[in-house]
């Protein structure tokens, strides 16, 4: 009876705990967890024999069994302290911002409202509407502005945003009537070229590219030199700015979202270093490397777009720096006295068919869609 449980028994850990360990790696892209977990089940399956052949009563192998239960116990307190840490860090990604509280006919107090019916109230054919996620609550209160009442889910709607990235492929695809996001990269611009088509870019407000650090950080202004050569590697501590000694941890973001785009034009003609990243398995089981969210270290820099780092992630913890002297205020950006100060467009294809497009175009252009701009919280292109 003791050898067929122990073989049921051993079957059933070697089973469990293989399966276990393999989900472990792929969700924690770890292979020290993957380590840990195959000790763990040798250990278990040591020990399990140990008791159903009636050897654990032994001072000896209790002793070891406790030893061996408090490495992995420490292991996972001290691993997923880390882990918390680490997480607790991360505070300027995309996917923590609910879009939710800027969707349109929902009673949000986000969305900006004119205060009276505007002039011109879009019948069907809707447009589709995509974009940035730094520039949802400007053409979610345009379309409540102007759409019928009704509900425009921000993830799958004829109102949504799936970030920059997505909502150019949307675009191209030819699945969006309009979308509004920066200045189109060149790949881009290619892409559209090859579709024969033209790229129309209608400019909508204006809006400052801004870097950021811990609060606790003592440098509060670069110059744009500065920030050429920190993201250059030229310069690599925050003592040749007049900082504490500590290295530059500095921070991008993925390719093809628009606030890289917006790094390499203020990069000019030096060369980008490569970013932070980290390892993760793939689906095949294969490792690949992804850009590293920011993590708000206190040698960390960071940068976005003013209105979603100061209002749509709502945290105190990092500062605006100033960039020659000049802090990225709504003055500042109007007076075009901030030196990253770039355009943002409504950009619909020049073989577009939706009969509403440029209605709606010199609507959001009129003094009533400016207002609108403004009144969301963005600096208007039209004043």
């Amino acid at each position: 009876m003791r050898v067929i449980a122990s073989f049921i028994i051993s079957v059933a850990v070697l089973f469990f705990g293989f399966y276990g360990t393999i989900v472990l790696i792929f969700s924690t892209s770890k292979d020290t967890y993957g380590l840990v977990s195959a000790a763990f089940v040798l250990t278990l399956l040591i020990f399990v024999n140990l008791w159903v052949w009636g050897q654990f009563a032994k001072k000896a192998v209790k002793f070891s069994f406790i030893c061996l239960m408090s490495f992995f116990v420490l292991f996972v307190i001290v691993e997923g302290g880390k882990a918390w840490y680490q997480e607790s860090l991360k505070i300027m990604s995309t996917q923590d911002v609910d879009l939710t509280q800027y969707e349109p006919f929902q009673n949000n107090d986000r969305v900006a409202v004119l205060g009276k019916e505007a002039a011109m109230q879009l019948e069907k054919p809707l447009l589709k509407l995509d974009g940035s996620t730094a520039l949802y609550p400007v053409y979610a209160a345009f379309a409540q502005a102007v759409y019928p009442e009704g509900s425009y889910d921000s993830t799958n709607s004829q109102v949504q945003s799936t970030q920059t990235s997505g909502a150019w492929a949307s675009l191209l695809k030819e699945e969006r009537d309009l979308i509004f996001v920066p200045e189109p990269p060149s790949s881009i611009q290619a892409q559209a070229k090859n579709k024969e088509a033209e790229l129309m870019l209608t400019p909508v407000g204006k809006e400052a590219f801004v870097f950021f650090v811990n609060k606790d950080n003592p440098v509060n202004n670069l110059t744009v030199e500065d920030i050429q050569k920190i993201y250059s590697g030229e310069i690599t501590s925050w003592k040749e700015l007049g900082g504490n000694d500590e290295p530059i941890l500095a921070f991008q973001r993925p390719e093809d979202s628009g606030s890289q785009q917006m790094l390499r034009k203020v990069m000019g003609n030096k060369r980008l270093m490569d970013p932070p990243t980290d390892q993760r398995v793939s689906g095949m089981g294969g490792i690949i490397e992804e850009t590293l969210d920011y993590e708000n270290r206190k040698n960390a820099i960071g940068f976005s777009f003013r209105f979603f780092s100061e209002t749509m992630v709502e945290n105190k913890k990092i500062k605006h720096l100033d960039i020659n002297g000049v802090s990225p205020s709504i003055e500042s950006i109007q007076n075009d006295n901030y030196p990253f100060v770039s355009p943002f467009y409504a950009v619909h294809l020049s073989t577009a068919t939706n009969p509403n497009l440029e209605t709606f175009l010199e609507w959001i252009q009129s003094e009533e869609g400016q207002l609108l701009v403004e009144m969301a919280g963005y600096v208007p292109y039209h004043r």
